[in-house]
């Protein structure tokens, strides 16, 4: 059997400095790394026109790699429409917290969103600084996965 490693999920953020805090003092990031990546190969790995100027940060919660994406150069395309959860794509990140109550308090105190209608009392979305979604479950969701 093949082996296979999961190794980062890229999120393309609008200010790495607000984005890297929002991840670190609201969900428990820990950054790792931070890459300059060349001009010379990222154009065509990631098909944008040169010059790129992509500034990556690195950010690890547990085993799970976060790669924060900056687009100096190439520049960044505005927010599209609301993503709904049916459509096709990756829709969210879900992370397991000790108090949901506090953790949406940091994410509004860090520029992020809470979405109030969907508190459903074991389970919450909030939106990060540039509108990603995120749920909030307990840490005994994390927990209760664990054990299986």
């Amino acid at each position: 059997m093949p082996q296979f490693v999961l190794n980062h999920v890229g999120h393309c953020v609008s200010d790495l400095d607000v984005s890297r805090r929002f991840y670190t003092e609201v969900l428990g990031f820990e950054h790792w790394r931070d890459f300059d990546a060349p001009d010379d190969m990222t154009p065509q790995l990631l098909q944008l026109d040169k010059p790129v100027g992509l500034y990556a940060v690195y950010l690890r919660l547990g085993d799970f790699v976060l790669e924060l994406l900056n687009y100096r150069e190439a520049g960044q395309h505005a927010p599209g429409t609301v993503r709904r959860m049916n459509e096709t794509g990756l829709t969210h990140l879900s992370v397991s917290v000790e108090d949901i109550e506090a953790t949406c308090t940091l994410a509004v105190a860090h520029g992020g969103e809470v979405l109030e209608d969907t508190n459903v009392g074991a389970a919450v979305m909030i939106k990060d600084p540039d509108g990603q979604l995120i749920e909030l479950l307990p840490i005994t969701y994390a927990e209760a996965m664990r054990a299986l």
